[in-house]
């Protein structure tokens, strides 16, 4: 493995832990792009790890990502497997001297990704979470229009993510609360507070009052009829809808909804309503169109001048593990990029379940250092 601290003369080798969709987009990706090598994969399935070592060209097959580690001779790892393995497997990873990027969300619990952050500064390695939604053309073209002015100041949003019959598996570790951490706010839920703090320039949450409900998939409702995940046999035991207020430093405030499953038309739906000071904005995505509908509001009182905004794509997790690589290659750099912004938003959505627990807002204590300072928002992941 590679204990440097200086640029490599070489290209970075890279391995990637988990097989299934999450996994293989950054397989994809480390394949793609310049200054890099896929050599290694590790992941429980024998029939797809030896169909994505035939597709790559790999000889470094494992089944325990222990192996893969162990094995040395890498750089760096993608971790894209259950939540409950996050903090485990990426710890190891760090302590082994790899730099980590992790699947979303960064780990069950705020604790738990706790544990990531540390070992990231222990090591003094690079650890980032997969926020690719941000990475998306609209999302990026609706940021360039916050950060144009074109809105003014952000003070109020509504940001959800709701499906129909979306429960990804019931019976899979998604639905069993030990292994998954949560339901739909901490699986999708966290890519849309992941997107609204962004749009408002990260502000530091200060209370969220929550509900969660779980009214179909303990009947056996809403499952996903497209989607296969390992069945653990476990019962529903999480949401499948919540719905968040948030209040931020400076008065700002965002309500979070986001359901598995949910009686409401038909199919997938992303996006956000945003108000401000000299404008307002709207984006909608439905079933994952590549590009969404973004109206961007304008103009004095009854006068309106409203855009309509036809944005790229975007490149989704290509993105994510490009500045993932430009970071590691930056080793002077390297302490910027400990997950922090991601334990920010584990800290989150710890509120909310606690907030929903006991009927009442959960008040933030301002995040510290290491040495008992108190932290700004980490720099932004991803981007």
């Amino acid at each position: 493995m590679s204990t440097h601290s200086e640029p490599l003369g070489r290209p970075l080798r890279a391995g990637v832990i988990g097989l299934g969709w999450a996994g293989q987009q950054h397989m994809a990706a480390y394949d793609a792009l310049p200054g890099v090598e896929l050599v290694a994969i590790a992941g429980m399935e024998d029939g797809p790890r030896a169909e994505l070592g035939e597709q790559y060209g790999l000889t470094r097959l494992h089944r325990d990502w222990k192996d893969l580690v162990a094995e040395g001779d890498l750089d760096l790892v993608s971790v894209a497997v259950p939540t409950f393995l996050h903090a485990p497997i990426a710890v190891g990873a760090l302590e082994a001297g790899l730099h980590v990027l992790s699947e979303k969300p960064i780990a069950r619990t705020a604790a738990e990704a706790q544990t990531m952050v540390d070992a990231a500064h222990r090591a003094g390695r690079v650890l980032e979470v997969a926020f690719n939604h941000r990475r998306r053309g609209d999302i990026e073209a609706l940021k360039a229009a916050i950060d144009g002015g074109q809105i003014g100041r952000p003070y109020h949003a509504r940001a959800i993510w709701l499906r129909r019959a979306g429960i990804p598996a019931l019976g899979s570790w998604f639905t069993n609360r030990e292994m998954a951490g949560g339901g739909p706010l901490i699986d999708i839920g966290v890519h849309v507070l992941d997107y609204a703090l962004h749009f408002f320039g990260e502000p530091r949450v200060q209370a969220v009052s929550a509900v969660t409900h779980a009214e179909l998939g303990n009947r056996g409702r809403g499952g996903s009829t497209g989607s296969v995940k390992q069945n653990v046999d476990s019962a529903y035991e999480v949401e499948d809808l919540a719905s968040l207020l948030l209040r931020l430093e400076g008065g700002g405030s965002i309500v979070i909804e986001t359901s598995w499953a949910a009686y409401r038309p038909a199919g997938d739906e992303f996006g956000i309503t945003l108000y401000g000071t000299e404008g307002g904005a709207d984006l909608r995505v439905v079933d994952y169109a590549p590009s969404g509908e973004l109206t961007i509001f304008t103009g004095e009182g009854e006068e309106s001048q409203d855009i309509t905004v036809t944005a790229d794509p975007g490149r989704g997790h290509l993105a994510v593990v490009e500045t993932f690589l430009e970071h590691v290659a930056d080793p002077a750099n390297w302490s910027n990029w400990d997950g922090s912004l991601a334990l920010d938003r584990a800290r989150v959505i710890d509120a909310a379940y606690e907030s929903a627990r006991i009927g009442a807002e959960v008040r933030l204590s301002p995040a510290t250092n290491a040495d008992g300072a108190t932290a700004g928002t980490a720099a932004t992941e991803g981007a």
